[in-house]
């Protein structure tokens, strides 16, 4: 056999194996497909490789990429990717670390030559995320109106709507016909995704808005500014991107334009750039709910890094710990006259803060997607406490049995049950206003749950218990 054909049959052989690997329950096919990575990276089977890519979507490369425990490992599969469109639109899905560490080692030039054909949204995001200097001299090597652009849009901080928006959009004159409209739409090649047709004054100010339809629907001479859209949803240029998302997804929209303040039109945010803002903050939020990081979530972070980003929330439960500890130290002399008291001490503590975490957790949820206003601030506060008033019942009803049944002591249930209804109506309240509280000071409510609600509400329901169970010690007895 010669060479290249005993070549080609180890390849052939290494594909059948890999096909051949059973589906473990529990696996998705990223995972199959990124097992096959990682053995055909140890095997050096570079070709198999290549053909494996060459088959992929720029997506699911940039997850493979990812999740890629090395950068070597991952230098060697964005190196194999063919065509420098490619690379660049794979490099658009990257995550910021992977970005850094596959454009380090790699001349500015080059790194210039793979954004030439991205957008200038997905060149932002890219430059923003390396290092100053870099993007810098990237910048300085790109063609002169495409930098100009680009450095206009860095100038918008990352989470604003000028951030994110692309420049990238078609946009016409109140006075162009609509057979004028079709034939200029025709030869838009570099326009992003145009869903609507923008409409401006003399000095580029946004004036009214219609859609494909509306245009082939009247007669060739009809001007623009007589089938517009006066009333336009836009949003400034410096607000929230969270917002921006919010008005999206509230209007049905497939893209929104971006003013200045004085309704210059400047850009447009389509609905895929709102899609990962919504994961963004999603995620924001529930990692700092958990007082946790993005590196931390990604495992990009070092074990001290993650360490000292977890310990004040850490420390807050213990503060809390050693605070509930007090309260019992306090009340030592109840529970040495009623023992039995100890039995419930453990469910007043963790029924409280679950219960708390629940309504904390609905309510910033709520915030982050607008579906909760500050103003319905006593609205949300009454249902929550009646929520959590219904529950108590339910659950203080089953512990005034479980106090029968375990002790034979029929009061010592209903005292129980009393202080549970009393934890679930404070650590409802508590739970639904520090959230609200926290927004109306301009601070993220994700940052009023976890540790900060159950530590809260450990605390006053052990007091509440423990309290009641004292001033009633004479019927405990």
């Amino acid at each position: 056999m010669q060479p290249i054909e005993r070549t080609r049959q180890a390849e052939k052989d290494l594909l059948k194996d890999l096909s051949k690997d059973p589906v473990e329950k529990g696996q998705t096919k990223f995972h199959l497909v990124l097992a096959s990575f990682q053995r055909l990276l140890r095997r050096g089977a570079i070709t198999n490789l290549g053909k494996m890519l060459g088959r992929m979507h720029p997506a699911d490369i940039a997850k493979v990429i990812v999740h890629l425990s090395s950068a070597k490992e991952k230098r060697t599969v964005f190196e194999l990717v063919r065509g420098e469109t490619l690379r660049g639109q794979v490099l658009s899905e990257l995550d910021t670390g992977s970005i850094q560490q596959l454009l380090a080692d790699i001349p500015p030039a080059d790194v210039a030559w793979l954004l030439k054909d991205l957008g200038a949204d997905d060149v932002t995001y890219i430059l923003g995320v390396l290092p100053e200097e870099q993007s810098k001299e990237i910048l300085t090597l790109m063609k002169t109106e495409d930098s100009a652009e680009i450095a206009d849009l860095l100038k918008y901080p990352k989470d604003t709507a000028g951030g994110i928006m692309t420049t990238e959009f078609f946009s016409l004159s109140e006075d162009t016909t609509a057979q004028e409209a079709i034939r200029r739409l025709q030869r838009a090649t570099d326009a992003e995704m145009v869903f609507y047709i923008y409409v401006t004054d003399k000095d580029d100010h946004l004036v009214g808005v219609l859609s494909l339809r509306q245009l082939l629907t009247v007669p060739p001479e009809t001007p623009l500014k007589n089938i517009m859209m006066r009333d336009v949803m836009s949003v400034s240029v410096d607000m929230d991107q969270e917002e921006v998302a919010r008005q999206v997804a509230s209007y049905n929209l497939l893209a929104i334009p971006v003013v200045e303040k004085d309704s210059t039109l400047v850009g447009i945010i389509t609905v895929d750039d709102v899609v990962d803002v919504i994961r963004e903050e999603a995620t924001e939020d529930m990692l700092k709910m958990a007082g946790a990081t993005e590196e931390d979530a990604l495992l990009k972070s070092s074990s001290v890094a993650a360490a000292r980003s977890r310990l004040p929330w850490l420390f807050t439960n213990l503060i809390g710990s050693l605070v509930s500890g007090a309260i019992l130290w306090y009340f030592r002399f109840t529970i040495q006259e009623v023992v039995a008291l100890v039995s419930f001490i453990p469910v007043i503590a963790a029924m409280g803060g679950n219960v708390g975490l629940q309504s904390s957790t609905l309510i910033i949820r709520g915030l982050a997607t607008g579906r909760i206003e500050l103003t319905d601030v006593w609205k949300v506060f009454f249902r929550e406490t009646w929520i959590g008033l219904l529950l108590g019942v339910a659950c203080g009803v089953l512990l005034t049995a479980a106090g029968w049944l375990w002790h034979g002591q029929w009061f010592l249930g209903m005292v129980v049950g009393a202080a549970l209804i009393m934890a679930f109506l404070v650590s409802t309240s508590m739970a639904t206003i520090m959230p609200i509280l926290l927004k109306r000071l301009g601070v993220d409510p994700a940052v009023s749950a976890g540790p900060f609600v159950t530590t809260a509400n450990d605390i006053t329901g052990i007091t509440i218990y423990l309290a009641l169970a004292t001033a009633l010690l004479e019927y405990l007895k």
